[in-house]
């Protein structure tokens, strides 16, 4: 009975570390996954223009009539140079633009408020010749000086959106060649905290996002989307589909890492042919290029048909929405075009 039993025992023994064995070498293969979260909101919004003049009153209406229920809005400090750490800025200048005053944006919060729209401050640097993803400093003073008056500039804003009550702020965007300073942006992003108590989000450039360290700290995961989506000549729609299916995968790593919701601080097209190969290139470099009205539809169908559906998805912002509807061609807006269209089909079905 002793040696049965022993058998027995042996057998269970060996069974169970096959299995065992069996189980590591498939976590070995398919690692466990936390599981995505899902969120609770799903911002449909545009990169709101600034404009010369006040607004007159429908220019809110015609956005609202879209589905859309959010908008961003962008003051600007300048740097003179990539390399200096001189920024200027002044919330109280009224000889601005008058969208981005203090006086435009506090009128253009309360105005879209009550049409239930949400609204994002999100303050840029504009750089003389160059743009935020070169700003870097050539010594370790000059970082601290840069760091200094960078949180000087958004405390201000971080304050005004305090004061009207702006329920969320970017605290920077594409400034990819800082960002590396995790330590410098904890530091900022703390003293922000100490005077704003809305929603956080950093505007990490396509190229940039998964190098950031202090999403912890954050409320959303925010990414500049301009990936490209195809190098063919004229892609269909599931060629642009295909294009989103490995960055939706890099972007879920993050997601699965910081537990964090993202959001797409901007995305947009050109309504030109080459719109989905380098969806980032300005309007003006893109002067001899065919237009095409299709293709830029055809990349807002290809969000919404994919990225848009992720349950990790708070919201979108599209680059960019003229408050009186006037643009150049070729330019990022979807206004009067196909690309509106889409928009709306997708912003109205919820």
């Amino acid at each position: 009975h002793v040696g049965e039993l022993n058998k027995v025992w042996t057998r269970r023994y060996l069974l169970s570390s096959v299995l065992v064995i069996l189980g590591l070498g498939l976590w070995a293969i398919f690692p466990f996954q936390p599981d995505l979260i899902t969120v609770s909101e799903k911002w449909k919004g545009v990169c709101w223009v600034g404009s010369r003049s006040p607004l007159l009153g429908p220019e809110l209406e015609a956005l609202k009539a879209t589905g859309a229920d959010a908008l961003s809005q962008t003051p600007f400090g300048w740097q003179s140079e990539k390399n200096s750490p001189e920024i200027r800025w002044d919330t109280h200048n009224e000889n601005k633009w008058w969208g981005e005053s203090s006086v435009g944006i506090k009128a253009t919060f309360d105005s879209s408020a009550r049409h239930g729209i949400m609204n994002m401050l999100k303050p840029h640097l504009w750089v003389r010749g160059s743009w935020p993803g070169e700003i870097a400093m050539k010594s370790e003073e000059d970082w601290k000086l840069w760091f200094s008056n960078y949180e000087g500039f958004i405390l201000d804003y971080a304050k005004m959106a305090e004061e009207h009550q702006i329920p969320m702020l970017c605290v920077g965007t594409e400034l990819e060649m800082t960002s590396d300073r995790e330590e410098d942006w904890r530091k900022v992003i703390a003293e922000i905290r100490k005077v704003y108590s809305g929603k956080l989000v950093y505007a990490a450039n396509f190229t940039e996002f998964e190098e950031v360290k202090f999403w912890d700290a954050l409320d959303y995961i925010g990414i500049q989307a301009y990936f490209p989506l195809s190098t063919k000549t004229n892609p269909d729609l599931s060629d642009l589909k295909s294009g989103w299916k490995k960055n939706i995968s890099r972007i879920e790593k993050l997601v699965r890492k910081y537990e964090k919701p993202v959001m797409f601080t901007e995305i947009g097209y050109c309504n030109t042919v080459d719109a989905a190969a380098e969806p980032w290139v300005w309007p003006n470099e893109r002067k001899e290029v065919k237009l095409s009205e299709e293709m830029q539809a055809l990349c807002y169908e290809a969000f919404f048909e994919t990225a848009w559906k992720e349950s990790w998805m708070a919201g979108v912002f599209f680059w960019k929405w003229y408050p009186d509807g006037r643009h150049r061609n070729p330019d990022f807006t979807p206004q009067g075009k196909m690309a509106e269209l889409v928009m709306l089909n997708y912003f109205l079905v919820d």
